[in-house]
């Protein structure tokens, strides 16, 4: 009852006008209008001012409704950066709205980092606009009037456009905010985005609850935290004359962040209260709220929201009998995509990833009997094609794919055999104040700073599998059940700031000897109970070691792109058992 009421009231709400621009000239050849429009929005406490760009098709008319697609942008972005998305998807018959992020590109109000409560209510202002809510002005002649109430959008009923949303990243997490809130959406396709931003910000790859939601934080990441916190700053004082109060008491961001960040700097992790307030503004939250048909993909070049993120979603969304499909492609925010998958600049039919969004759209928006195509797809870089990427792509009906191969900790070297481990031990130390003890690529800027991949000595243990014989296809999650002894820390262990913190990695070694972290993707621990067994999840990736490769696995004190344990600690491996095992899972 609570939300009907919520969405009725958001429905009738007055989204108030000012200034933007006329229908540009550019699209006037076009198969469709662009036309620049300006809403002001309730957001929670706030009022909030955001551009926006609504892209018709011209065939469209009161007698001839099409469905709409609402998105917007990623973080630092603006609602230009979907133009290409929204000039593409108006050619295949959809009214689409584009619109800038409240923080970002022109809009006002701080970041809330897509609050249901906040980005959620502004976002289901804009899908009230589109089913036909005065509230939007454009500038027509040099002033400025209130724009035409939208009478083209297709209706379920009454003040329920057919609608979907469509973005990645930040963009992607506004879906879930707002079909949280918003039973009028009727699909969405979320790309890259998060599961549960505490595991984004500070992941712990063991002591999960559920999903990729841990009973304790793990270590928090250092770029990506910076660069964020630079970026949105900077957003918030460029806009600090038009509204100074983004600027205080933290600037441009909700007022947890800045302690947060703080506390992360100087523990090395995120406090209880920074754990909740995230939680608020992940899915994995309030995913019961989510009953729309998904597409899902998530990128598999990502150390920001790697893949154990989207398979906890997709799992949430399956068990919950929602209707989701997800797919992992090449690329994400540590790297682009692969040619021919999507491109959200220039999309094409010709894309492998475009080619199913198209079909996506069409089954739940335009009611065609045409297929969304198969449950689960990944993407494997070697395969050679040329054009559109999908024979690159391998499907399953099932997920996940793959059977686990075993690989036990055997003195220095991984042996599938369980009878051949052999007694051994190795000795490693952690640094002080969780600093660096590799030179792995720095996440952010990813491979355009390659780095010699090393750990300095006596900082991490390593054991290295035989050379293979024949190619190594491994899909999905590795899992390694480890025991480390580290009789310092078991005193300083009763508070979670105090605990062992380890960073688990698997390298290929190719037959020179040069080792190269499997898409830079490390997992942090921080250890449970020193003395006693864990499990690490480690993030997902689709890689192939090639025959004469060796598979390795690396146990470190310390990471390159995360903040480590504050306390120099002796840790201590011992093999002899069959209970130290690494798990990959392999495809034929």
């Amino acid at each position: 009852m609570r939300l009907r009421s919520l969405v009725a009231g958001l429905a009738a709400a007055a989204l108030t006008a000012t200034v933007l621009g006329s229908p540009t000239a550019a699209a006037a050849a076009t198969s469709y209008t662009a036309t620049p429009l300006f809403f002001t929005v309730k957001a929670g406490a706030q009022t909030c001012k955001i551009p926006a760009d609504l892209y018709l098709p011209k065939t469209a008319s009161r007698t001839k409704r099409v469905p709409a697609v609402l998105t917007t942008n990623g973080f630092g972005g603006s609602k230009d950066d979907q133009a290409g998305l929204g000039k593409y998807l108006a050619g295949r018959g959809y009214a689409v709205l584009s619109y800038s992020g409240l923080g970002f590109g022109g809009s006002t109000c701080k970041i809330t980092l897509d609050d249901p409560a906040v980005d959620g209510q502004a976002a289901s202002q804009l899908i009230s606009y589109l089913a036909g809510t005065r509230g939007a002005a454009f500038l027509d002649a040099g002033r400025t009037r209130l724009a035409p109430r939208l009478d083209v959008v297709k209706l379920d009923k009454p003040g329920d456009p057919r609608i979907g949303m469509i973005g990645v990243s930040y963009g992607g997490g506004i879906q879930f905010a707002t079909a949280s809130i918003d039973k009028r959406l009727d699909t969405i396709v979320p790309g890259a985005t998060w599961n549960d931003l505490s595991y984004s910000l500070s992941p712990n790859n063991t002591s999960q609850t559920t999903g990729v939601s841990t009973s304790t934080p793990g270590a928090a990441k250092l770029f990506w935290a910076l660069g964020f916190s630079a970026l949105g700053v900077t957003g918030g004082v460029s806009k600090a004359l038009d509204d100074p109060t983004r600027l205080v008491p933290c600037p441009n961001f909700a007022d947890f962040v800045c302690p947060a960040l703080v506390t992360a700097g100087a523990t090395g992790t995120v406090d209880p209260a920074a754990v909740a307030e995230l939680r608020k503004r992940s899915v994995a939250s309030y995913i019961s709220k989510v009953r729309v048909p998904t597409l899902l993909f998530q990128g598999q070049e990502d150390t920001l929201f790697n893949l154990n993120e989207g398979v906890a979603t997709f799992t949430a969304l399956r068990k919950a009998k929602v209707p989701v499909k997800m797919l992992w492609v090449n690329g994400g925010h540590s790297g682009p995509n692969a040619p021919g998958e999507i491109d959200f600049a220039a999309p094409s039919a010709k894309q492998y990833v475009t080619e199913r969004v198209n079909a996506w759209f069409d089954h739940y928006l335009k009611g065609s009997s045409v297929s969304t195509g198969p449950l689960f797809g990944y993407f494997r870089d070697w395969v050679k094609y040329s054009g559109s990427a999908k024979p690159a792509y391998a499907t399953s009906a099932t997920f996940p794919v793959g059977a686990a191969r075993r690989y036990y900790l055997s003195g220095a070297s991984l042996t599938s055999d369980a009878k051949k481990v052999v007694v051994g031990s190795q000795t490693f130390v952690t640094p002080p104040a969780g600093l660096p003890t590799t030179t792995n690529k720095i996440d952010v800027v990813g491979s355009s700073v390659p780095l010699p991949e090393a750990d300095l000595p006596g900082t991490a243990a390593t054991w290295t599998g035989p050379a293979l014989s024949s190619r190594l296809d491994v899909v999905g999650s590795p899992r390694l059940d480890l025991t480390v002894s580290a009789p310092l820390a078991q005193a300083a262990q009763v508070i979670d700031a105090g605990k062992l913190v380890v960073f688990v990695r698997i390298e290929d070694v190719d037959a020179a000897g040069k080792a190269a972290t499997v898409r830079n993707l490390v997992a942090p621990v921080r250890v449970p109970e020193a003395g006693a067994r864990f499990t690490v999840t480690l993030p997902a990736f689709v890689h192939r070691f090639a025959p004469g490769h060796r598979v390795r696995l690396v146990v470190a004190g310390g990471s390159t792109n995360y903040r480590g344990g504050l306390v120099p600690t002796p840790v201590t491996v011992a093999t002899g058992s069959a209970g130290q095992v690494l798990s990959l899972p392999v495809v034929p």
